[in-house]
């Protein structure tokens, strides 16, 4: 795989200057850049709403369709666990304390992920080399979507932006499933990691380990405890991984699969136009930055232009952070891609897949 390489010239200093407006910011309001009580408290009601429901199942005699509807919850929580606990703690962000970064992002484990997994997947390899295909696995679904106009074009994809939304809500259970075995066996055989590169034996053992555990908790534990089919537990499981899958695909494919950004390929060389920073403008929109539902829910996820270039701040912070990169972003003349609301960032992203989906004309 080609060796990919930003450029170092930044003439306008757009980086330099941004970072130090942000600094200044930090400084002069005293506040860490790690999360706060907000993020704690969001941190419990996002548990709650997934753990909850699930010891209401497993305690309560209630029908089967009240247990369906705290599946969804449950998955409404699982998601706003992973937004709101997961990322920042592995972005080693949601605390000051290492340890509670640590034990914060082994929540990861009951989402069916896995830390290893996802620090390779996200901290490296999106956040490096947002939206260039080959590199950025975030923009790679196979042949079954194709969302860079630099990926092969198949028949099927006219349909895409029809049946795509329903492929979006498998993401977690494929995590439970199959990807976290693939990403392993492909991650290590490319020596990738974020920091020291792990024990490989190691990294097998946890990832089989946690899995028997995840399945036991979340499938096994069940078909103990309830007094129902077994083919009643799997729905409500795949219920739960299908709601958390959906929310966390489409908040994803708003922030980079829209028409306002790009996916800019290095030269021939593995060059590419920009300055890493710059690169992150070009290639991230955010959306509903005033929505406060979606701010509180979402996990600052709405505003991925500050978190693309600031990974390791706690998104508390990020709607304040946003006046400062905005204004600097248009005082360089650099694009700051936003969609003012949800609705806006959803129609945009399926008419970008529509013509994505349309076969390319030759040149």
């Amino acid at each position: 795989m080609k060796t990919i390489n930003f450029s170092r010239i930044d003439n306008k200093k757009f980086f330099r200057t941004l970072n130090k407006r942000v600094n200044t910011y930090f400084k002069e309001n005293d506040i860490k850049r790690t999360g706060n009580w907000k993020l704690y408290s969001k941190a419990v009601v996002m548990f709650s709403l997934f753990i909850i429901p699930f010891i209401l199942i497993l305690t309560i005699n209630m029908s089967q369709w009240i247990n369906l509807g705290l599946t969804i919850v449950m998955g409404i929580g699982m998601a706003g666990v992973g937004m709101n606990v997961m990322h920042d703690a592995n972005h080693e962000s949601f605390s000051s304390n290492n340890l509670v970064n640590k034990l914060m992002g082994s929540s990861i484990y009951i989402l069916a992920g896995n830390v290893y997994n996802w620090k390779v997947q996200h901290n490296v390899l999106h956040h490096t080399y947002t939206n260039i295909k080959d590199h950025d696995e975030d923009i790679d679904a196979g042949r079954i979507i194709r969302f860079s106009e630099h990926s092969k074009w198949l028949w099927i994809h006219k349909f895409q932006k029809y049946y795509s939304i329903f492929l979006y809500g498998l993401l977690t259970i494929n995590w439970a499933i199959t990807t976290d075995f693939k990403q392993m066996r492909s991650y290590l055989k490319r020596k990738l990691s974020y920091g020291k590169f792990p024990n490989p034996k190691t990294e097998w053992t946890k990832l089989v380990i946690s899995k028997l555990v995840y399945y036991s908790l979340w499938v096994v534990l069940p078909m103990l405890v309830l007094n129902v089919s077994w083919w009643k537990v799997l729905i409500g499981f795949f219920v739960m991984h299908y709601t958390a899958g959906m929310i966390l695909s489409v908040i994803f494919q708003l922030a980079h699969v829209v028409p306002k950004t790009e996916m800019p390929l290095p030269d021939e060389e593995g060059n590419m136009k920009n300055t890493w920073a710059i690169h992150q403008l070009y290639t991230t929109a955010n959306f509903a930055p005033k929505n406060w539902l979606i701010n509180f829910y979402t996990g600052g996820l709405n505003h991925q232009v500050e978190h693309h270039i600031f990974p390791n701040i706690s998104h508390i912070h990020y709607k304040k952070l946003a006046k400062i990169v905005k204004e600097t972003a248009l005082e360089f003349n650099l694009p700051y891609n936003e969609y003012k609301t949800t609705r806006r960032a959803i129609i945009e992203h399926f008419k970008h897949l529509a013509e994505l989906g349309k076969k390319p004309q030759l040149v």
